[in-house]
């Protein structure tokens, strides 16, 4: 096992050659990247809050890491997530920020505010839209049912509403077409957020 380099091929061998070894910051810089995934871990897991994700990055006492967890925070956050998942990252964000030399604290809240402005508008109108289809499918008992082949034969299967609603197409095309409008603003403003970190 100790020779496992000479049962590589030549071209193998030559790049891992120059490679080389890591370098004392390249070391460093590895290093931080697994404490800062396993503490983003403990943080999504609900093993530590957003203080308990500040008081350990406060204690770290590497700025480097700062802008990185931040970042790694923006990157878990989703249009579909949970409100209190969306807050929870909020608040190490901002928490986060607050340790910084130069805080950028009230750009950054306000565009974090958008993000959830923009979630509960995102939610709202998939509600109202949901409704008006389930209003329009119960007024409509047609709508309940849905022709199945079995063998020979085609049989008639009654539908839930819930059901019903998932098999109209024009429900399909506004999910469709809400997803992608929406996850376009958000995927904006995740970026407006991170050109406000330093």
């Amino acid at each position: 096992m100790e020779n496992w380099e000479k049962d590589l091929p030549p071209i193998a061998r030559d790049r891992l050659a120059k490679l080389g070894k890591l370098t004392q910051d390249e070391k460093e810089r590895m290093a931080d990247s697994e404490k800062l995934i396993s503490l983003l871990s403990d943080f999504y897991q609900g093993q530590i809050d957003a203080e308990g994700l500040w008081k350990t990055l406060k204690a770290e006492g590497r700025p480097s890491l700062l802008r990185e967890a931040q970042f790694g925070l923006l990157d878990s956050m989703s249009l579909g997530s949970a409100a209190d998942e969306l807050k929870k990252r909020r608040d190490g964000i901002l928490g986060i920020e607050t340790l910084k030399d130069a805080p950028n604290t009230s750009a950054v809240e306000m565009n974090l505010n958008l993000i959830h402005d923009l979630q509960r508008s995102y939610e709202a109108e998939m509600e109202q839209a949901y409704s008006r289809v389930k209003t329009e499918v119960e007024r409509n008992p047609q709508l309940q049912v849905k022709q199945v082949q079995q063998g020979q034969r085609t049989v008639l299967m009654q539908l839930t509403v819930d059901e019903a609603i998932k098999q109209i197409p024009q429900w399909q095309d506004f999910l469709s077409e809400h997803g992608r409008r929406y996850n376009q603003s958000f995927v904006e403003l995740i970026d407006r957020v991170k050109g406000e970190l330093r």
